[in-house]
């Protein structure tokens, strides 16, 4: 997988280069069937503090290539499960995209059609049978 992957943290999670290798790791493996379509994911692991239960917050943004950036949001009571929650909405989110990029209602784009044998019969019936 050639996608760039950038862990940051806040000054309140804890973790390290053992976190940051953890989340690149399980990215590369989960992300990698969109390889060639992504070039950069960022992951953000912050504290909103205030003392709530669900107080954890992991944002990742995935950068598909010409296109705008996809990002997600999930707050939970641990830094785990907060990265857990944001890396399954991004596969979700991800999954949808893709294949609306890639897939059209199950047959090829209009624009990947190959040319008409015969142009100048292009909306001509045919005739019409007894």
């Amino acid at each position: 997988m050639l996608v760039q992957i950038q862990v940051n943290t806040d000054h309140n999670i804890h973790g390290g280069e053992r976190l940051a290798g953890f989340v690149s790791t399980d990215l590369e493996n989960n992300l990698s069937r969109f390889g060639g379509w992504l070039t950069r994911v960022e992951v953000h692991l912050s504290e909103d503090g205030g003392g709530k239960p669900e107080d954890k917050k992991c944002v990742i943004e995935a950068r598909p290539g010409g296109k705008q950036p996809i990002a997600v949001t999930h707050h939970a009571a641990t830094v785990d499960d907060a990265y857990a929650g944001a890396a399954h909405k991004l596969g979700r989110v991800l999954d949808s995209r893709y294949e609306r990029a890639h897939d059209h209602k199950g047959s090829e784009s209009i624009r990947h059609m190959p040319a008409p044998e015969d142009p100048d019969q292009v909306g001509v019936l045919d005739e019409q049978r007894d």
